[in-house]
């Protein structure tokens, strides 16, 4: 979803309370790696990964000068064959240390194994964050929850889209003088669709 899809999701949520949670998680997240310089690891379930997020994240992180947003993705089926960026393992959840974040999307509680390895990565002095169905051991082991249960306006993927897009846009301003990338494209499109000048 581009950023222009984004926008358009978010004149459309105007007024409902999806914005300000999808803002304050993604505000909660930036905070947690920037402050605590760690890294963050993105983990879903063997039945979803959050392949999107991850993306996301990683395009928001350059285009919003925070390299810290950029996730490493664990899988749970990684092999040591795959290219380096898809091959962390659930393993690297029990090196979990204190300053690192752990963002936990599934569309329902984890299993047992799983919720182990947040439990120990929590106990190590790891953040942990949910997103998810904001019930069950899941949302009590977390930091931060932002719950999307089923039956909702939105679907998982769709929040993703927005907690990402917030994420990146929370960032630190650009020094004064410097202007971020998105700031010169919103200008350039204001000036591309603002009517021509009148005649003198």
């Amino acid at each position: 979803m581009d950023a222009v899809r984004v926008a358009l999701l978010r004149e459309v949520l105007a007024g409902t309370e999806w914005l300000g949670a999808t803002r304050r998680f993604a505000g909660v997240l930036r905070g947690s790696v920037v402050s605590h310089g760690g890294g963050l690891l993105l983990v879903g379930t063997p039945e979803y990964e959050p392949w999107h997020l991850a993306a996301h994240l990683v395009d928001e992180a350059a285009w919003s000068g925070t390299p810290e947003l950029a996730p490493t993705l664990v899988r749970h089926d990684a092999r040591p064959s795959d290219p380096a960026h898809l091959s962390v393992g659930p393993g690297r959840l029990a090196a979990a240390r204190r300053g690192e974040t752990l963002l936990v999307v599934s569309p329902q509680d984890p299993h047992a194994p799983l919720l182990e390895r947040v439990h120990d990565a929590r106990r190590a002095g790891a953040t942990v964050l949910s997103l998810g169905p904001g019930a069950g051991e899941l949302a009590a082991l977390a930091h931060e929850s932002l719950a999307v249960p089923e039956g909702t306006d939105l679907d998982l993927d769709t929040v993703q889209h927005l907690v990402s897009a917030a994420a990146g846009e929370n960032a630190v301003p650009a020094p004064r003088g410097r202007r971020r990338f998105r700031d010169r494209l919103s200008r350039l499109a204001d000036q591309l669709t603002a009517p021509p000048p009148t005649r003198w």
